[in-house]
């Protein structure tokens, strides 16, 4: 019975399903599909599982049935809007839904727009800023003029790139809309930065998957010699 083993189990059916994965390579077989499929209903299953457990169960039904009084009309709410948005599988009362859906669309695109504002633009306009800071740089023993070669390579990509996107121009005298050289040149300094962004972006990807191949195809070794 020992050789029936959980660890064994586990090993072949991580063996199997590596084996269909790589059957990409002959092509979308029936072989691949299956392994993907099982892929996405195990995934659609977790994800299932931990919205009931994690959000439903524990922050709305549980609430419900045992909180305070002002807790649970609190929670009226967020039920209400849930049982709307499920008239949306309903055709004909499916506008019902529509203050849900346009509450999460709201929600969901500010949230975003918070998070790129916040997140992105911001910390990236600071970093540009704090790359002149001389002091910093001798407080981590960076050499000044090394710090400025940084500091003008990185505003100088930052603000090619952003001509790049700049698509307003005017009207010549031959009828032709077109930008003024100065803009056309910056513009493509900043095609050549956003190039090596996606080169180094691809071979960040690529050496990624590489090593992940690596690492199923040593586990298909390992797997084999093991007995």
């Amino acid at each position: 019975m020992a050789f029936f083993s959980s660890d064994l189990i586990t090993g072949a059916l991580a063996f199997l399903m590596t084996l269909l994965l790589l059957s990409y390579w002959l092509g979308d077989t029936p072989l691949f599909r299956s392994a993907l499929y099982l892929f996405i209903g195990v995934s659609a299953g977790y994800v299932a599982a931990v919205v009931w457990r994690e959000v439903l169960f524990l922050r709305l039904i549980k609430p419900l049935l045992t909180g305070s009084p002002s807790e649970q009309i609190f929670l009226l709410i967020p039920l209400v809007l849930a049982i709307l948005l499920l008239t949306k599988m309903i055709p004909p009362i499916a506008k019902a839904g529509s203050p849900s859906m346009a509450l999460m669309v709201g929600v969901a695109a500010a949230v975003a727009i918070g998070g790129a504002v916040l997140g992105t633009i911001f910390p990236q306009t600071r970093a540009a800023i704090d790359a002149f800071d001389l002091q910093l740089a001798a407080s981590r023993h960076i050499p000044a003029g090394e710090q400025l070669f940084t500091a003008f390579f990185v505003l100088v990509g930052t603000l090619s790139t952003l001509v790049y996107f700049q698509f307003s121009a005017k009207r010549r005298d031959d009828q032709k809309i077109r930008r003024g050289r100065i803009v056309e040149l910056t513009a493509l300094v900043g095609k050549i930065f956003i190039a090596i962004t996606f080169g180094v972006i691809f071979a960040g990807v690529y050496a990624s998957a590489l090593t992940a191949l690596i690492e199923r195809l040593s586990f298909l070794w390992s797997f084999l010699t093991s007995f």
